[in-house]
């Protein structure tokens, strides 16, 4: 049985939400109207999962979330809207800890209850079996860690943490050609056909942030990343990257050459793929398949990318997601020569597309989240 607190303001929502679930096996609902009355009832329910609307009146969303991750943690799936300012609180609430979000519908809500209802349950039944970050602060862990990495390979001393408004540590960014402005604008130098192609789903904002931060401005290989997420979504989760790591992050909205030092994120609910102007690769918009379930599609970003480019030149980085996307193309990139890494089960918020990557034998590294970005600079380095 599955304890689920519902924290909203509409007390339409309340009502529709709670005829959602009552008509699902295997769940134990109470209600909150504010985020006030959702703290008094969190000790006292003890839920296994949390629904929080973000605009409530009294403690709003995020302001609630802050104080369940600090009182008492459990998975909370976050109610957003489908705006500029949504995408952005979506985002700040996953960072702050939340599992995942769904699409709080607008208009005749009670006419949508069937467009809405079975994607928030299967949402919810997933957030209960997920995991919690170990830490809020997951991406300085990695940032520390990664550069006790390298600092332990070559001897130098470990710096001290920094947070993720610093700028890049001087131990990773000295050698760094120009500032990330003139980097990203003016860098016209050849990636040698060499790419790294990551996915993830749920849990993927903040491992994505882990992930990227590590890495210097000049990493020499552009990384092109399908994040599962809305449209709406992934410009303002591409901006965040953007302002979080040394490296340039944009949103793929047009056909753009891949470059060296940058990092281009698929726009939501299309697809992204690689292909060949002339002699360069570049990364370009494309609808989405009816074939694959889940958009922007990491099987189909890789398949195109093995297309055009030698597969033994391509990474391919698995993390944090449901489902199986990109689990059999990255497969057959490791059976082709390339190198591939899967997100461990510890550090996976849902072990489901790094996982099976791992079953079907298509990993050659499965490594927790915070190690990912020194596997990742090992490997270009050598290569």
């Amino acid at each position: 049985m599955i304890r689920l607190l519902v924290v909203d303001d509409s007390a339409l929502m309340r009502r529709l939400l709670k005829e959602i679930f009552e008509a699902e096996d295997g769940f134990e609902a109470a209600f909150a109207r504010d985020g006030v009355e959702a703290m008094a009832m969190l000790h006292a329910f003890r839920p296994d999962v949390v629904t929080l609307d973000i605009h409530m009146p009294n403690m709003d969303g995020l302001a609630c979330l802050d104080r369940i991750m600090l009182e008492r943690p459990c998975p909370v799936v976050m109610f957003s809207t489908l705006t500029d300012a949504g995408a952005k609180e979506t985002l700040d609430a996953l960072a702050l800890g939340a599992v995942d979000f769904a699409l709080k519908p607008s208009g005749a809500v009670s006419l949508k209850v069937d467009d809405f209802g079975p994607a928030l349950v299967e949402k919810v039944r997933i957030a209960a079996a997920s995991k919690l970050a170990r830490s809020r602060r997951l991406a300085e862990r990695v940032r520390l860690r990664t550069r006790r990495d390298l600092a332990a390979a070559d001897g130098r001393a470990t710096p001290s943490p920094r947070s993720p408004n610093d700028p890049p540590p001087k131990d990773l960014a000295a050698t760094a050609p120009a500032p990330k402005v003139a980097a990203a604008r003016g860098r016209t130098e050849p990636t040698g056909e060499r790419l790294v192609l990551a996915g993830a789903s749920t849990g993927g904002p903040p491992a994505l942030d882990a992930l990227l931060s590590p890495l210097p401005a000049d990493f020499p290989w552009p990384i092109v990343i399908a994040q599962h997420m809305p449209a709406s979504f992934t410009s303002a989760l591409a901006a965040r990257l953007d302002r979080l790591c040394a490296l340039k992050v944009a949103e793929i909205v047009r056909p753009v050459e891949l470059q060296a030092g940058c990092v281009y994120v698929g726009r939501g609910d299309a697809d992204v793929i690689v292909s060949r102007r002339g002699e360069a690769l570049v990364a370009l918009p494309a609808p989405s398949s009816a074939a694959h379930r889940w958009h922007p599609s990491v099987d189909r970003l890789v398949a195109s990318a093995m297309e055009v480019a030698d597969p033994r030149r391509l990474v391919g980085v698995l993390m944090t997601g449901m489902g199986d996307d990109g689990a059999a193309a990255m497969t057959r990139l490791h059976g082709l020569g390339g190198a591939t890494i899967a997100e461990a089960e510890d550090t996976a918020v849902v072990w489901g597309m790094p996982g099976e990557l791992a079953r079907l034998g298509g990993a050659a590294f499965i490594e927790p989240l915070e190690r990912i970005a020194g596997r990742l600079l090992s490997l270009t380095a050598s290569a």
